[in-house]
């Protein structure tokens, strides 16, 4: 089996360690990822300019930095290694769940992946300011893999570790509205400047990936490429044609 190992944090981050060392239980491992960090890039692509793939090994495995996004990794690992079979993203460093899926890089590398026809899943775990353990992940990590490799239906996973798992949880992605809110400052030139910041309007709903994060449970959340609505779909449709 061949598998591409990306993320959005960097080809040097501790995270892809740690899935490049539990992803050679699996077979065959190559590592694709940013030169530099690439959190928050959604689903970007680069088609302006070239991109450049430079050959960087991560612990004797061979590997590859690109200057462009986790998108444009995992495009270009593909294109240079024939016949991945699996793709793992991460270990990102913060959770994506919720309203993160849509701007996370991490995702949109195992969303590459899934347009490409090659089955993937996103790993992120909590933010620290400290240096990562991420050893108390790893029996969740190689049974996750070990669960997917057996689920061909399932193409596209997003996985988020709590602090401290206590077991496993099938969660919908969270989906909650939030009061957004522009703070303005000062930089030290006297020069104005923004940050964005919102609070959610409720608390997260049962059987949500965040609701499972909070209660130490690791989120698994199953994806899809398609973003139709069908039920508001069906509804628009009945109401323009009553027979349908």
């Amino acid at each position: 089996m061949r598998i591409l190992v990306s993320n959005d944090d960097g080809v040097f981050s501790p995270g892809i360690l740690a899935l490049v060392r539990l992803a050679q239980e699996f077979g065959e491992v190559r590592a694709v990822a940013p030169d530099v960090e690439q959190s928050a890039m959604s689903h970007a692509i680069t088609v302006r300019t070239p991109l450049h793939y430079q050959r960087t090994p991560i612990d004797g495995v061979e590997a590859y930095r690109v200057d462009g996004t986790p998108a444009d990794c995992v495009a270009l690992g593909a294109h240079h290694w024939e016949g991945v079979d699996l793709v793992l993203s991460g270990i990102n460093l913060g959770l994506n769940i919720g309203h993160n899926i849509w701007h996370s890089g991490t995702v949109a590398a195992a969303k590459q992946a899934d347009f490409l026809g090659i089955p993937a899943i996103a790993f992120s775990a909590p933010y620290t300011d400290d240096v990562p353990d991420y050893g108390i992940y790893e029996r969740y990590v190689r049974d996750i893999i070990a669960m997917f490799l057996e689920l061909p239906e399932t193409p596209l996973l997003n996985v988020n570790f709590p602090d401290a798992p206590r077991g496993l949880r099938w969660t919908r992605q969270s989906v909650r509205h939030y009061e957004g809110m522009v703070v303005p400052g000062e930089d030290p030139m006297g020069r104005k400047h923004y940050w964005f910041s919102e609070k959610p309007r409720r608390e997260a709903e049962d059987g949500t990936d965040r609701w499972a994060v909070e209660r130490n449970l690791v989120s698994l959340t199953p994806l899809r490429l398609d973003l139709t609505d069908d039920g508001a779909l069906a509804r628009a449709q009945a109401q323009l044609d009553p027979a349908t």
